[in-house]
């Protein structure tokens, strides 16, 4: 028993803490961050490892995969990134910093990396890896906009409960 709250006290001491705020802005940072290097990946694939090259074909592509992503973004993806927001909302102030994913978030998160190395892994086309991926980084920026907003209104309703903005009028 005593090894076990030793092991508790050093890990809570240890354990990186933010507030609400923090962990919003942490998972507004992580989905800008993903969406951007997945679109610019499957852009690199389309335009210079597909077969089609700089061509009217490749543009036709990525800006299909465009649609298909913004389409993801607002009826699947944006509905997932009210779910964190509410998920962070909720939570007390000054827990683990990595607690802006829930454990089923993470575990998601671990299991798309997998997807994504073994579409890498070349058992696909570049264009369809191509593809795949500027739909996916299309849609989590997207829905990261819904995060970053979210963000922000705390910002404001800081400073309004702070007084340190003067009203308009």
């Amino acid at each position: 028993m005593c090894g076990r709250t030793m092991t508790t006290a050093w890990y809570d001491r240890l354990k990186p803490r933010g507030s609400q705020r923090m962990q919003l802005f942490l998972a507004a940072f992580m989905w800008s961050a993903v969406g951007t290097g997945l679109f610019a990946y499957g852009v690199w694939m389309l335009f210079g490892r597909s077969e089609f090259g700089q061509s009217a074909v490749s543009w036709g592509l990525l800006v299909g995969a465009m649609v298909i992503g913004l389409l993801k973004g607002r009826f699947v993806l944006s509905r997932t990134a009210r779910k964190n927001i509410a998920r962070i909302r909720n939570r007390p102030e000054g827990l683990c910093l990595g607690g802006f994913v829930s454990w089923k978030g993470w575990l998601m998160i671990a299991g798309m990396m997998t997807l994504g190395r073994l579409l890498r892994s070349g058992l696909l086309s570049p264009v369809v890896v191509g593809v795949i991926y500027a739909a996916v980084g299309t849609g989590l920026f997207f829905a990261c906009l819904g995060i970053w907003s979210a963000w922000r209104r705390w910002e404001e309703e800081e400073e309004e409960e702070d007084g340190s903005r003067p009203s308009p009028g």
